[in-house]
């Protein structure tokens, strides 16, 4: 329902009977929470917003808002909870599991298939057909969608579990949720086991002689509500934690035997992430990283380096670990004196300098079956290949003061943050509800005062009545701020003012008429320079150097003998596959024919 950009209509504050209504109405729709909950959702005195919305269908849509996140949405006077409210209150729907891949499928407006659908050890919840759902990822209890159950519990087995099994109104990452503050789900982590773990811990336990280990965990970063523990929970998790370093270093014990396995099973899925990041860094530095690689980009350190170190059957995760963001894993370790990380242009980040004789690098044994690759890996040295995958790059605008009277109507204030297409909807819906089109050419817009003082030049004021939809939209966006997301595998989405600098090459004439090649900008891109003018040097037997870029403060520059553009333009477009708007200089490149 939201995977495609939806049109604001109006936003409006709810006061007292109409809020009292709502409370009533939720109360009847989710009669499992309490007073003091329906309290909390729908509060007297809060700031609390309904905007009216449609989405690309055309559907008419109620969206309840409060702390500026959707709370609830009502479709057809029906009430769904929004991701926002279930983080909240995970056990509000029944919820059913699925494979953490499969959400981005969700976002995207696919409905959940029942062979998506994971079956636990204690069975699926009982649903009738037409029963909201939530839907979660496994290991974590935060719901990721909102669906309804196109067929009853009974039906899905019968089924073979095969076909369709929810029709999916809301998910995390689609167009309701960017509408909040986009926050990403907690760490909400099972309360009771199953049976089936149950029975394994307590093997474990007995084998061991030791006390049982909690399953709860009292980090904050995972939302237990303590009313619903039971007392024996309670008294389990009143324990305190000494482990903090334990878990911060166990990547770096070596594993002598099954019953370390056993004490990591135990763990929370967080402290296993945890676990697996600091060994796959530990991992990385001893064998992976030399110091002729340094600086070296933080997401190629990531994503070249420690995802090679990951054991088969496991995978890096960020957003599961209680870091959250790689940057701070870094700073962690920065914090512990193991590197140094900086930034050499904003949202790009390098190590520039490891103490391999700290402690930890030190004492870290490599896991069994690593150690080959280990050793191969010492001789090939510098020649091994990086593999690079291009960040995502999206154009965005911001409302610049003199725009807000034309934006405040849809909700947007200054600073407000807008892709070109939301810009368009927003144009479109104002005209439309203003009654600017004009009646006997639709091509046109009559410009009302707004449009006149927003968009028009003072000399243009008195002359112009009637703008073409096309040249309305373009004067539009030319006085927004420019703005852009980079998104790095592995990394959070950074937005920066202006539009992006392109990978700049250029031609200059050295001593004795020779040419040099010149790139530059090439650490926007997430391109280490240096693996780049190794590649270059590697490839067309010429002389390359790395110097300080000009007017650039921590930028540096690739210089080539010769002219080389043929070569970069192959390397950039075909082995990098950045697009060509974002290389600047490629006419340059000295045209290809037989010599006379």
């Amino acid at each position: 329902m939201f995977a495609r950009a939806f049109r604001v209509r109006a936003n409006t504050n709810i006061k007292g009977s109409d809020r009292r209504k709502l409370r009533s109405d939720v109360a009847a729709a989710f009669p499992t929470l309490s007073t003091e909950q329906l309290a909390e959702l729908i509060p007297n005195k809060e700031e609390l917003n309904v905007i009216k919305i449609y989405s690309h269908k055309g559907e008419a849509i109620t969206v309840y808002m409060n702390h500026r996140n959707p709370i609830l949405f009502e479709v057809e006077k029906v009430l769904y909870p929004t991701v926002y409210t279930l983080w909240v209150y995970p056990d509000l729907l029944p919820a059913f599991s699925t494979w953490p891949p499969v959400l981005q499928k969700l976002a995207g407006g696919a409905d959940l298939m029942l062979p998506g659908v994971v079956v636990p050890p204690s069975g699926l919840p009982q649903v009738q057909r037409g029963t909201l759902c939530a839907v979660t990822l496994l290991g974590n209890r935060a719901p990721v969608a909102v669906g309804v159950a196109v067929m009853s519990t009974e039906e899905m087995l019968a089924a073979g579990m095969k076909g369709k099994g929810f029709a999916v109104l809301h998910t995390h990452l689609d167009h309701l949720w960017e509408y909040g503050d986009k926050s990403y789900p907690p760490t909400i982590a099972p309360l009771v086991m199953d049976s089936a773990a149950k029975e394994s811990a307590g093997d474990e336990e007995e084998l061991e002689g030791k006390e049982p280990v909690p399953s709860c965990s009292p980090e904050p970063g995972q939302h237990v509500d303590i009313r619903d523990l039971s007392l024996k929970d309670r008294d389990s998790c009143a324990e305190p934690l000494g482990r903090e370093e334990l878990h911060e270093h166990r990547a770096a014990e070596p594993a002598e035997d099954a019953s370390t396995e056993e004490a990591e099973d135990s763990r929370t899925p967080q402290e296993q992430m945890d676990a697996l990041f600091n060994q796959c860094f530990f991992h990385a530095l001893k064998c992976k990283v030399k110091k002729s690689d340094l600086p070296l980009l933080t997401s190629t350190f990531l994503g070249s380096h420690m995802i090679s170190c990951c054991p088969a059957g496991k995978q890096l995760d960020i957003k599961k670990s209680s870091y959250k963001k790689f940057s701070k894993f870094l700073q962690c370790m920065q914090h512990q004196k193991i590197l140094q990380v900086k930034e050499l242009h904003k949202g790009v980040e390098s190590i520039v300098e490891v103490d391999w004789k700290h402690p930890d690098i030190k004492a870290f044994a490599v896991p069994e079956g690593f150690s080959s690759a280990c050793a191969a890996q010492d001789s090939r040295g510098e020649d091994r290949e990086q593999v690079y995958h291009a960040p995502e790059i999206i154009p965005l605008y911001g409302v610049s003061p003199k725009m807000i009277p034309l934006f405040q109507e849809s909700g947007h204030r200054k600073g407000s943050v807008l892709s070109s297409s939301e810009v368009r909807n927003i144009i479109i819906n104002y005209v439309k509800s203003n009654e600017l089109v004009d009646e006997t050419n639709k091509n046109f817009v009559k410009v009302n005062a707004i449009l006149c003082d927003c968009l028009l030049d003072k000399s243009e004021q008195d002359e112009i009545s009637h703008l073409k939809w096309d040249e309305l939209l373009s004067r539009c966006l030319e006085r927004l701020q420019p703005l852009h997301q980079v998104t790095f595998p592995g990394q959070e989405p950074v937005v920066r003012k202006g539009n992006i600098e392109p990978i700049d090459i250029t031609l200059a004439q050295r001593s004795s008429n020779k040419k040099v090649t010149i790139i530059k900008n090439l650490e926007l891109y997430g391109l280490d320079p240096q693996r780049v003018a190794n590649t270059l040097q590697q490839k067309v037997q010429a002389s390359a150097t790395i110097t300080p870029a000009p007017g650039a403060k921590d930028r540096v520059q690739v210089q080539i003998q010769g002219n080389q553009i043929n070569h970069l333009a192959k390397m950039l477009l075909e082995e990098y596959q950045l697009p060509r708007k974002y290389i600047q200089g490629l006419e340059k490149a000295p045209k290809l024919g037989r010599k006379k």
